[in-house]
């Protein structure tokens, strides 16, 4: 059954553990949102156990410090997972061999440590693609010419962040999602290194359970998000609840992000697979 709520207390007594999205939930990439920090805080509180679990191309303790900065306390969560983790996985598993980076300079932080060498797409082994250079100026359709030069070689890519939007403050933005869906269209091979895949799940579950010290059963574990390709699509496929927030990267879709329309939210969700545990416009207490 669905629950339609404001409150995340209504439900939260059934969980162990929460996965929680952090873009679009925990902030919006330029402030945090002060009612979702203070239920995540008071999950935690009350025994639970909380992973961030995002899309960012970017390693766990990068994530940590821009979670800091957007004003959100340490207080929110026992572990980061990111994208950018299982990306830095796939990578140690080619050792030797030669990457283009496909994406902004802050994301160069996703190779800190490892033991890469970097080259253009006409001569490197496969891509990492964390983003575009400039998601202010450009779209996807931007990269063609050049997806079609990998294509001719053949190019495995790897992609770093598998939305295809994010929230700034009130813009949306592509992401590396939507480059590696356009490539993927042309018929290059991807990997999505984060959700809706289970590899980052895996980690995230795994981190949780050895937070609390045990094993836990996969109807205690909860997943909060705004987006229905990643989240909703990946707390489904890993076979854990979903509390689906509106007010994300979907709210015109549903209507706003003040008054959204459940039976819209609803028919979109089912339309993709099921239906969440509980719709929220936002995560507050």
């Amino acid at each position: 059954m669905t629950i339609f709520t404001e409150n995340f207390s209504t439900i939260a007594s059934g969980y162990d553990i929460v996965l929680s999205d952090v873009w679009g939930v925990v902030h919006n990439g330029v402030a945090a949102f002060p009612e979702a920090c203070d239920a995540l805080t008071r999950f935690r509180e009350g025994g639970g156990t909380v992973v961030l679990i995002t899309n960012a191309p970017r390693p766990n303790g990068v994530v940590a410090r821009q979670v800091e900065q957007f004003g959100a306390p340490r207080s929110i969560y026992d572990a980061i997972v990111s994208s950018g983790d299982v990306t830095r996985y796939e990578i140690g598993r080619r050792p030797g061999q030669t990457i283009f980076h496909l994406g902004p300079k802050r994301d160069l932080a996703i190779f800190e440590g490892l033991d890469v060498t970097f080259a253009p797409p006409e001569t490197a082994d496969y891509v990492i693609c964390s983003g575009l250079f400039n998601e202010e100026t450009e779209t996807p359709e931007s990269y063609r010419v050049m997806l079609e030069r990998m294509l001719e070689r053949n190019l495995f890519m790897i992609c770093g962040n598998p939305d295809v939007v994010v929230e700034r403050g009130e813009q949306l933005l592509y992401c590396a999602g939507a480059i590696a869906d356009l490539y993927a269209r042309m018929g290059g091979d991807v990997l999505y290194a984060g959700k809706p895949y289970a590899p980052i799940y895996d980690l995230a579950l795994s981190l949780a359970e050895r937070a609390r010290g045990r094993a836990v059963d996969r109807k205690r574990v909860l997943a909060i998000g705004d987006s229905v390709r990643t989240d909703f699509k990946g707390a489904a496929a890993y076979g854990i609840d979903c509390m689906f927030v509106t007010a994300g990267i979907h709210a015109a879709e549903f209507g706003g992000r003040e008054d959204p329309d459940p039976d819209a939210v609803e028919r979109v969700l089912i339309a993709e697979g099921g239906k969440p545990r509980a719709i929220a416009r936002k995560l507050k207490w």
